[in-house]
């Protein structure tokens, strides 16, 4: 026994410790014990969960930051650093805000309507302003449109036109967009394998995400009394993981994965689950690379410790519930060996799943579908008020009034496609996907494709350093494409569509061109950043994207 515990456990030392103090000095003592104790274990966890090594690079990038801050404080170096952030906004501007003494601003309301002839003049005159980049009909784009014909087009057009000013927040005023509603979400859940399950339609894949962080946050905090939550998300999960933590005030364990298998590390995972645990996150498949984590293994672990495991399908959608039925999900082709695990709701553990309508069920943008195991999950993302003024206040996701017609064109786009065309559909695009990562690995010395991709999505990067990977994806824009930059590793990605595919030919002799040109290419300048959504990169210090995306949104302002 050590001499502290003998101490402690002798009443007289006690007592004559606490008679020495005043009641004041007691309370302090105490508090300030209570505070290093609370704040050991705290680190104890944390340290646990990252491990030493993660922890020490954590605190080093910390102090880093730090450093980098008060360097930026600097006269000669603000200087600097404002010349390259001003010459940013302009790249930035020049790339998202039409310039010309020929182009017309519409800033203030017009004293007259206008008729419907000037106004659709006007939008072609918009639609021609950012010149052929604008046009997305090409087909050079990494996902973004999800097209699914022009049929299929005026079948969505004819439903939005019918219901227009619908709006599911008055059932008894639309029950038809109520009906339709709820026939989405249940033609969903029997697509991913639990037709007594429950869900709901929100307005796109972060909302789905957002909706179930919180759901699980109020789960933990009812059913197992949980007030600092945390929760264990994969590195290559959605982002919307940390916009629903930020929001929901949810501690986020960041996971690193395998860097050839491009699957969460189990192993760190099982080190990260405390009794602040509420959930798991895994995708099929991830967004930046398309690969699919270990989905079954992570169903045990949220099944043993009692906790949610959420599969995010948003990208996967209706692509990975299709690849069984289309013989594509385990196999070899061109030499490679493409395998989907288990991810659906036949997994155990497996407790919601997202899947976005809006991307390869080809819906119309803004829709999307959050799905529980089971109904009594599910009321934990409502939000009810018995107390406004204006009476019972109820909603199932955060928006109050929604467009019906958005729910309208969804159910039309499903009940127009079916399975049939779904199964076609996926059969095309992952075929289309493959070819381009079988003649990457095969054909093209200079690149690796990351991980074994099931799906859609082709992530490659540089087997050299001497080869930025980066200015691959730049020569790949000169030439009118729309890829994706990724960091962790460097890399590029494609998101393949109904649109990539008579582009396939296309695709791989323009990615041969530009390694070419990118090794004779001189050298870019610092980090490469790419925003969501913006199609070509800016060289920049890292440290400064926080301030660089700032300047993004504020320019998507910029009338």
């Amino acid at each position: 026994m050590s001499s502290i515990q003998l101490i402690l456990q002798d009443p007289m030392v006690v007592r004559e410790f606490l008679r020495a103090r005043t009641p004041f000095e007691t309370a302090k003592t105490a508090l300030f014990c209570y505070f290093v104790i609370t704040q050991s274990f705290k680190l104890c966890r944390h340290v646990r969960a990252r491990g030493i090594t993660d922890s020490v690079k954590e605190s080093w990038s910390w102090t880093y930051r730090q450093i980098l801050l008060l360097a930026l404080k600097v006269p000669s170096v603000q200087k600097e650093v404002q010349q390259q952030m001003d010459q940013a906004r302009l790249d930035i501007e020049g790339k998202l805000v039409p310039q010309g003494a020929d182009v017309t601003r519409h800033l203030v309301l017009p004293d007259e309507g206008k008729t419907m002839a000037w106004i659709l003049a006007e939008m072609e005159k918009m639609d021609g302003e950012m010149g052929p980049h604008a046009d997305w009909k090409h087909g050079k784009l990494s996902g973004a449109v999800y097209h699914g014909g022009e049929d299929l087009s005026r079948v969505i057009v004819a439903a939005f036109e019918r219901y227009t000013v619908s709006n599911p927040l008055h059932p008894d005023v639309f029950p038809a967009i109520r009906k339709m509603e709820a026939e989405i979400v249940s033609m969903c859940l029997r697509m991913y394998n639990n037709p007594d399950g429950a869900g709901t339609m929100t307005s796109g894949g972060t909302e789905s995400i957002v909706m179930a962080v919180k759901t699980y946050r109020d789960w933990a905090r009812e059913v197992k009394g949980i007030t600092e939550p945390e929760m264990i998300v994969p590195a290559t999960a959605h982002a919307a993981f940390d916009k629903g933590a930020a929001y929901m005030k949810i501690k986020v364990h960041l996971i690193p994965v395998d860097p050839v298998t491009r699957k969460v590390n189990i192993k760190r995972v099982r080190r990260a689950i405390n009794r602040n645990t509420i959930l798991l996150v895994g995708s099929a498949v991830n967004f930046p690379d398309g690969n699919q984590d270990d989905i079954v293994v992570l169903g045990e672990l949220a099944a043993k410790h009692n906790i949610g495991l959420h599969v995010d399908c948003c990208l996967g959608s209706f692509i990975v519930p299709f690849l069984e039925k289309a013989g594509l999900s385990d196999g070899e082709d061109g030499g490679a060996r493409y395998k989907l695990s288990p991810f659906d709701f036949r997994v155990r553990g497996v407790t919601s799943i997202s899947c976005d309508t809006h991307k390869y069920g080809f819906s119309p943008k803004g829709s999307s579908v959050i799905m529980y195991r089971d109904a009594a999950l599910r009321r934990h993302q409502y939000y009810i008020t018995p107390y406004w003024t204006g009476g019972v206040y109820a909603s199932p996701s955060l928006s109050g009034s929604r467009p019906g017609a958005l729910i309208a064109g969804t159910w039309a786009a499903m009940q127009y496609m079916g399975s049939d065309g779904y199964l076609k559909s996926c059969r095309e695009i992952v075929s289309c996907a493959r070819t381009i990562a079988n003649t990457i690995t095969n054909s093209i010395p200079e690149l690796y494709v990351l991980g074994s991709p099931p799906a859609s999505v082709v992530a490659f990067g540089s087997k050299s350093p001497e080869l930025n990977v980066h200015e691959v994806g730049d020569a790949m824009s000169k030439k009118g494409w729309h890829l994706n930059a990724l960091t962790g590793p460097a890399a590029v990605h494609i998101a393949c569509t109904r649109l990539t595919l008579p582009l396939v030919d296309t695709f791989i002799a323009d990615l041969r061109d530009s390694v070419r040109e990118a090794k004779s290419a001189p050298s870019g300048k610092g980090t490469m950043v790419m925003l969501y959504g913006l199609g070509k990169s800016s060289a920049i210090g890292p440290e400064l994207v926080s301030e660089l995306a700032t300047m993004f949104l504020d320019t998507l302002y910029k009338a």
